[in-house]
């Protein structure tokens, strides 16, 4: 392999190379092995032949990686026995560069890690940075219930997009074409609310850039009648599919006690039987308020992490049409001159309006000295933002604990001991988004 393609410390290097702790660090540690635990995990199976296995790479430039991941698999005949994913090929560096845009600016940047999400990017950093500014309980109701509209129905778009890309994955292409058709219905209604289909920058600390448009209750209701006759269709076409079930039960099995290890959340945590949600577990904005099941599975097998997301596509329409019941009047941004630009009619009248619009776009607004930590739940699991304020207009020190990049690490324990052709269908069902991976 030619020097100039490494990756240093990432890669996988050859068994008669590395030492047991070594191999206690790649496949052990987090499940608290001792070394001679985890020298016996990393012996071949059969006899310890080293030129009976191959290491090769499985992407960065492969289709079914879903971004550029690249995985060394160490492989004995068609078997993995070792896996190692290599990341960091995208070189975002959002996390920096957060620190040099204002708070105003902030949503930008963030709403471009999980791209399948952005609302729910937006959202976590907004809600960190109005818990810095001490306006977190001012909110207006009708704003809050607004995001866990969006919120919502970005789920339900992420988990359509899943369906599309892990049906293609395996064979069932015509899966692709229903998933995106769906997919687009959804991001129709965002385009008309947001006047962009994905990385809106709407949702923003104080509320949101702007109210619902006319009719935005018709096009919820009309998406909400649309999808249980599609999501049938799903169960006909892949559930119920003898050779869809033969490609994922039992494929990918990770267990409680390991997912709890790697720190696991969303769909690959609860398909192993935990359940752990924080929309119930620590409630945010009003969930606790609208009724809702988190769906588990039991094997922690793909099957089973496909099986969750499709059902928590009905979950978030049981959530949904909750919000239409009890969406509030009133106002959808908080009214604190301080981080709210002034009306666009008062510009047009008012000199000290043009200048305050001009101050909050240019300099932003300062943000109390402090730290805080703000996690909620993406279609992926925990996304967390943590925001250090030095009392500027910028973040001081800004990160993103970002599910994918967490669930990634799962792949090696997911993928050993299974077979080559199986890989594709393990990685997709972790559903990673390489932008938030290599933020």
């Amino acid at each position: 392999m030619s020097t100039l393609a490494t990756e240093g410390h990432q890669e996988m290097r050859p068994r008669s190379e590395i030492t047991a702790r070594e191999l206690m660090r790649e496949l052990g540690s987090v499940l608290r092995l001792s070394e001679a635990e985890a020298a016996k995990l990393g012996e071949l199976p059969d006899d310890g032949d080293e030129d009976q296995t191959m290491v090769i790479n499985m992407g960065p430039q492969h289709p079914s990686t879903h971004g550029v991941l690249r995985l060394m698999l160490e492989l004995k005949g068609e078997t993995v026995l070792r896996c190692k994913p290599i990341i960091g090929y995208l070189h975002t560096g959002m996390e920096k560069t957060g620190e040099q845009l204002t708070f105003m600016q902030g949503g930008t940047n963030v709403t471009r890690m999980d791209y399948l999400s952005p609302l729910n990017n937006e959202l976590v950093f907004s809600m960190a940075t109005e818990k810095l500014l001490g306006i977190d309980g001012d909110i207006p109701e009708r704003a809050v219930w607004m995001r866990m509209l969006l919120s919502e129905l970005n789920r339900m778009s992420s988990h359509l997009l899943f369906m599309a890309t892990n049906g293609m994955d395996l064979g069932a292409v015509s899966m692709m074409i229903y998933g995106w058709r769906e997919r687009e219905e959804v991001l129709r209604f965002f385009q008309k609310v947001t006047g962009l289909r994905m990385n809106h920058n709407f949702v923003r600390p104080g509320g949101l850039a702007a109210d619902l448009p006319a009719g935005w209750r018709d096009d919820v209701l009309r998406l909400l009648d649309m999808l249980p006759e599609r999501l049938e269709e799903y169960d006909i076409l892949m559930t119920g599919q003898p050779i869809w079930r033969e490609r994922l039960q039992g494929v990918g099995v990770i267990t409680p006690t390991e997912a709890l290890a790697l720190g696991a959340t969303g769909p690959i945590l609860r398909s192993t039987g935990v359940e752990w949600d924080l929309r119930r577990d620590q409630p945010y904005l009003r969930y606790d308020d609208v009724d809702f099941d988190v769906v588990v599975g039991t094997y922690g097998d793909a099957f089973d992490r496909y099986a969750i997301r499709l059902n928590e596509i009905r979950e978030s329409m049981k959530i949904v049409r909750q919000i239409l019941d009890r969406m509030p009047e009133g106002d959808y941004r908080i009214q604190d001159k301080k981080v709210t630009p002034p009306p666009r009619a008062r510009i047009d009248e008012s000199m000290e309006a043009l200048i305050h619009h001009f101050k909050i776009f240019t300099e932003g607004f300062r943000v109390p000295e402090g730290e805080v930590y703000v996690a909620i739940e993406s279609p992926r699991g925990e996304i967390g933002c943590y925001i250090a304020s030095d009392g500027s207009p910028t973040p001081y020190r800004m990160h993103m604990r970002a599910p994918s990049f967490v669930n990634i690490q799962c792949l090696p324990h997911m993928m050993r001991g299974g077979l080559v052709a199986d890989a594709v269908a393990v990685i997709s069902s972790v559903d990673p988004v390489l932008g938030e991976v290599d933020r």
